[in-house]
């Protein structure tokens, strides 16, 4: 049996990615610290013989017993309120973070993948994105601590494999979603659905003209899975090249949760992209993969996920976002 670790296990991403390899017959170790992932998350694989958690930060020297295959590597902080609240964490779970997880993979000859993001594009100037554009990132703006570190795992990544032989991944994911994303995260989404939820009025930030392409998590980690198994070391755009305005996806919410909500508009923040649509030419090529699960599904799913959670934890998502902002 594959033995596999995955930091950021009990994150959103990272959690299914557990699911995806426990289905697929791997030994899975999942590895968080719990700062932004939830143990609910997991907590359905505890019983399982070939499922171990450690509660753990990657920031710190890691230890796993035994022999490793492979590493997924996808312990970050990856939304605004997040990385705007801990900015010293997120830049060194992607510094300190990935070089420990770099270093553990030469000791145990395995195979890493890293999870970047569309965001070391930056405000991007070319449109849509392939993998060839450097980006266009402000370093020392409020979104920098984010943007850098996935900029600095990435040359690491390669430094190893050019520099040591190691056998590394990339993947550059674009805006997802789907069950098990907080609605206190302040991504797009769950902002929608919750302020929906709680019937209050959907807030866009900016005039809504700024577009996003939003994948199902679950051709998300399709995309990861064959990219980790794949020969390719080169970094891979993962995500859904549909591409829709903010303020058409809010009137989308509206219709999807059947109230009636009014769209409020408040100021864009520092360096927020304007655009953000993937060039999945790579990933048709290299790997045979493109999205499958429509926005219409993806979001019925997702909705009917939030619908469940406790009322207690909807309003608690709104007093979060009220004071952490």
């Amino acid at each position: 049996m594959k033995r596999i670790l995955i930091t950021g296990g009990a994150g959103f991403l990272g959690s299914h990615l557990c699911d995806r390899f426990i289905k697929e017959g791997y030994h899975v170790i999942a590895m968080d610290n719990l700062i932004t992932g939830e143990i609910r998350n997991i907590e359905h694989l505890y019983p399982l013989s070939n499922f171990e958690f450690h509660h753990h930060d990657v920031s710190q020297f890691i230890h796993i017993p035994g022999e490793l295959d492979y590493i997924l590597h996808f312990a970050s902080p990856a939304s605004p309120i997040d990385y705007l609240k801990i900015p010293i964490q997120t830049l060194k779970v992607g510094s300190l973070g990935i070089h420990n997880c770099l270093g553990l993979a030469r000791v145990k000859n395995a195979r890493v993948l890293i999870a970047s993001t569309s965001e070391v594009y930056g405000d991007p100037t070319v449109h849509p994105q392939p993998e060839e554009y450097w980006g266009n990132v402000n370093p020392v703006g409020p979104r920098g601590v984010y943007d850098e570190a996935k900029r600095f795992q990435e040359a690491m990544t390669m430094a190893y494999h050019t520099f040591h032989g190691l056998e590394t991944r990339i993947v550059r994911i674009f805006n997802t979603y789907g069950p098990r994303m907080r609605l206190n995260d302040g991504r797009v989404l769950p902002a929608f659905i919750g302020q929906a939820l709680r019937g209050e009025d959907l807030t866009i930030f900016g005039d809504g003209s700024q577009t996003r392409s939003f994948c199902y998590v679950d051709d998300l980690v399709e995309g990861i899975y064959r990219l980790l198994l794949s020969d390719y070391p080169q970094p891979v755009n993962i995500g859904n090249p549909v591409e829709i305005t903010i303020k058409e996806f809010a009137e989308e919410i509206i219709k999807l949760t059947g109230t009636n909500q009014k769209v409020v508009y408040k100021p864009l923040p520092t360096d927020d992209p304007k655009q953000r649509q993937p060039n999945i030419s790579k990933a048709k090529a290299i790997l045979d993969w493109e999205p499958k699960v429509s926005r219409e599904e993806g979001l019925r799913i997702t909705y009917e996920y939030f619908k469940s959670l406790p009322e207690e934890e909807l309003y608690k998502a709104a007093y979060h976002r009220e004071f952490t902002t």
